[in-house]
């Protein structure tokens, strides 16, 4: 097998990232909370001499770390968040919350941040041993998971002047993400009534929690006149109380809204907005409405794709060894049937019976199929020409946003994933960085996307990051 020079030097740092991953994954902080997770990262950043620029489109924990000078401009973007509520003992078979309630990587992202800037640093270090003129970026991107960070990134023109974006997502199967993401926003919506005594002057009261609930009813009808991509979610965050006896004048409900692109999310999001109008109208409530956070839909650039495809094709799966599938093993004990077939499903391939780890990588040739969710990294892609990788790192059939995934979140497995990623990402970079061809066609990419639907924020410029706000 051909060896890509890019691997040692990805192999020579893997401990320090490895154990950054630790510490992440051991420091749990949710949305825009990231304050012991940045610190980590600035301490690595300054570690390796890379210039740190904090507090990027006014987001406390966002920023930016630069070496080199010049062009490229290679930005390799890092997420660091968890999830509330996914706390899981590490390596454990069984449901075990670290803390009742508490927080858990369960996505991956105490993977995701470390990996990127272990691609970061070893590139940076090839760079500087062959005196290859360039800059290397790592982008700290808090708030992936409902606070769209990335999208006020953009906003705010962080990637102005970057050439391509790489990153990645940890996974059960090595590839290429090729299929598109769904745009989304975050809607709060609330509604202002009138109290009054629920039995002594219940006509004298306009009950909040009674336009949410219309509201609920009204949207539920509309799930009939969509378009079968289109998804729509709700939480009551604020029900106006415990009491009973009282009519309720407060209260919230949360929407997420989501379409194929941001122009037909928007659009149905208008729908919903009038649902929620209509509720206030008819109790005779007041309703306030405001957008806390949006993302675009994927673009997905072929020209980086077939590079980065090439560079998984060269490496392989990760080597995974005996205890390592013993320990997959008895996690995918813990999954059902349909959770394996769904890894399968949703990398395009047919399933593989009685395979627990990714002992192959997904195949240039595998069905396109797009992401059920959404991701902020959309943005990145609508003004720089993006590539972004699916490692290896959990077992196969292992749920996003499971307690399942946070057990394994400090296993070989994943870690070993972690740097085969930063393998492809540095060689994906290396590539990038030597053949201007390469970055003359991916933007060529882009701008035919941007001739026919030129890129449309899915937030106004008047929203600020949701910072408060999601801490609720």
């Amino acid at each position: 097998m051909n060896k890509h020079e890019m691997w040692e030097y990805v192999e020579k740092i893997e401990a320090q990232f490895h154990d950054l991953s630790d510490r992440i994954w051991e420091t749990p902080e949710t949305c825009y909370m990231e304050q012991k997770s940045m610190g980590a990262y600035l301490s690595e950043l300054e570690k390796n001499n890379f210039k740190i620029t904090k507090g990027i489109a006014g987001i406390p924990t966002a920023f930016i770390g630069e070496c080199g000078s010049g062009e490229p401009v290679i930005a390799f973007l890092g997420e660091f968040d968890a999830l509330a509520g996914l706390s899981q003992y590490p390596n454990m078979f069984q449901k075990k919350p670290l803390k009742e309630g508490g927080n858990g990587h369960g996505c991956g992202h105490n993977l995701l941040g470390s990996a990127a800037l272990q691609a970061a640093v070893a590139i940076n270090n090839w760079m500087k041993d062959t005196s290859t003129p360039g800059t290397v970026r790592f982008y700290g991107c808090p708030a992936e998971e409902g606070g769209a960070a990335k999208t006020f990134m953009v906003r705010e023109n962080a990637f102005s002047d970057v050439d391509i974006a790489i990153t990645w997502h940890p996974g059960c199967l090595a590839g290429v993400v090729k299929g598109s993401s769904l745009a989304n926003c975050r809607v709060d919506f609330t509604f202002e009534g009138k109290a009054s005594h629920a039995a002594g002057a219940p006509h004298l009261g306009r009950s909040a929690l009674d336009a949410v609930e219309l509201m609920n009813v009204g949207v539920n009808y509309m799930r009939e006149h969509m378009s079968e991509k289109a998804r729509i979610h709700y939480a009551i965050i604020d029900g106006g109380g415990i009491s009973p006896n009282v009519v309720q004048s407060n209260a919230r409900v949360r929407y997420v809204v989501r379409d194929e692109t941001s122009i037909k999310m928007l659009n149905l999001l208008n729908r919903v907005k009038n649902v929620a109008k209509g509720a206030s109208l008819m109790t005779e409530t007041s309703v306030k409405i405001k957008v806390l956070a949006g993302v675009s839909n994927l673009i997905y650039n072929p020209t980086l794709g077939s590079v980065m495809q090439r560079n998984l094709d060269l490496i392989g799966p990760p080597n995974f060894v005996g205890e390592d599938y013993r320990y997959a093993t008895k996690m995918q004990a813990t999954l059902d049937e349909k959770e394996i077939e769904n890894t399968y499903l949703q990398a395009g391939i047919e399933p593989l019976r009685g395979q627990v780890l990714g002992e192959k990588v997904i195949p240039a040739s595998a069905k396109i199929v797009g992401m059920g969710g959404s991701t902020d990294v959309s943005d990145v892609s609508w003004v720089v020409p993006t590539v972004q990788l699916w490692g290896a790192n959990y077992v196969i059939g292992t749920p996003f946003h499971s307690w399942q995934m946070t057990a394994q979140g400090k296993s070989n497995i994943a870690k070993k994933g972690l740097t085969h990623a930063a393998m492809v990402m540095a060689s994906t970079a290396y590539d990038v960085i030597q053949n201007k061809e390469i970055r003359d066609n991916a933007w060529l990419d882009l701008r035919k996307v941007l001739d026919k639907q030129p890129y449309v924020s899915p937030i106004s410029i008047k929203s600020s990051p949701p910072i408060r706000d999601m801490s609720t």
